[in-house]
């Protein structure tokens, strides 16, 4: 299963929002056949082993991350590819919540006759697959919040200064991230303030560019702004309240771009409310980048599910820097937002931490 795991990882950043699948086909302890889920709308893991088989696989052991599919989606059943294909033995890692496969997949070997075995490497899988396994079960995309700091807690400089925070190798990392993730999320005082493009740029290789989406309640964005006119690199949407004139909205659409109207929220977008709407446009992970306020919005409305974030051994002190998560703030320690599976690495002279938000 370890190699069907490490398989299944080689279709980071292009499958979404399909799961995250490696099969490996064996007989006699020799591996005979092994592929994975390579981009959305190719063929699954299974029919990829079988293609790259060296020898008849009629009577192997298939070893599979995830329950094989038994409906017909873009790609034709993966269970029906194993029965007539003779599979003697499969080995699943996790069973698939899929309300589509859930439990059918393992049904429809059973009755052909092949042994079947399943829970295998679960914990691992399931971190793997963290987010189709939300967006698959809550039709809402999983939240990553991403910060990058000083020792001493700020994000940029009194004066307003930002880059860089983090070193070249953390920097290297969001990148990756943004190729992971199908969207990536920002509020418009970024925007204003920074000018961003938030595209992808990978050393190794072609990078994806996420779709970039602008929470902007009173669509307060700048026309000229380089997240509206390249439209040609990555689409982007722009959240904002149903009480946004036409007028603007129409410029901003004519540059290319998507209105998407919201529910308000104290006169501010309803996040619970944009989370639904990304999930019924297929958006199945966000990376959150900011701003302060957006961050604790973000927390506040309990959206977020992950934090990672970047610590520079850096001191720049003063009373006014700014910090990741500004807002109102919390009134009492006890109310605190916590994070529990911790994770901590080290890249070059950054520390990376990494969490999973504590579901209160």
């Amino acid at each position: 299963m370890q190699r069907a795991f490490e398989l299944a990882k080689k279709g980071v950043g292009s499958v979404n929002p399909n799961p995250l699948v490696g099969a490996v086909i064996v007989r006699n302890d020799k591996i005979i056949g092994e592929g994975y889920h390579e981009f959305y709308g190719g063929p699954h893991a299974e029919v990829n082993a079988f293609r790259s088989a060296t020898e008849n696989v009629e009577g192997a052991c298939m070893y599979v991350t995830l329950e094989p599919c038994s409906h017909f989606g873009k790609t034709p059943p993966c269970a029906e590819a194993i029965v007539k294909n003779k599979i003697a033995k499969v080995v699943i890692g996790m069973l698939d919540p899929n309300p589509l496969v859930a439990g059918k997949g393992v049904k429809l070997l059973e009755d052909n006759g092949i042994e079947v075995e399943y829970g295998y490497m679960c914990e691992e899988l399931s971190d793997m697959n963290r987010v189709f396994l939300k967006f698959i079960q809550n039709k809402k995309p999983y939240v990553v919040l991403k910060t990058a700091m000083t020792l001493d807690g700020k994000i940029a400089s009194h004066t307003g200064d930002s880059r860089w925070v983090s070193n070249t190798d953390s920097r290297k990392r969001v990148h990756e991230l943004r190729n992971e993730l199908s969207a990536i999320m920002i509020g418009v005082d970024t925007v204003i303030v920074d000018d961003p493009i938030l595209t992808t740029r990978l050393e190794d290789k072609e990078g994806r560019n996420p779709v970039r989406i602008v929470v902007d309640s009173k669509a307060r964005i700048p026309l000229n702004s380089k997240i509206l006119n390249s439209c040609d690199q990555a689409k982007t949407i722009l959240a904002v309240t149903e009480e946004v004139k036409a007028e603007k909205l129409k410029e901003i659409e004519d540059l290319g771009n998507v209105v998407l109207k919201v529910k308000s929220s104290n006169g501010r977008v309803d996040l619970q409310n944009l989370m639904l709407k990304l999930g019924e446009k297929g958006i199945d992970g966000v990376l959150l980048e900011g701003g302060a306020t957006l961050n604790f919005s973000a927390l506040q409305a309990g959206v977020v599910d992950e934090v990672m974030s970047f610590i520079a051994p850096k001191f720049i002190g003063g009373a006014n820097g700014k910090t990741p998560v500004g807002g109102q703030g919390i009134e009492k320690m006890r109310d605190a937002i916590e994070l529990e599976n911790i994770e901590m690495n080290q890249l070059g002279n950054d520390l990376m931490l990494t969490g999973k938000i504590i579901k209160k």
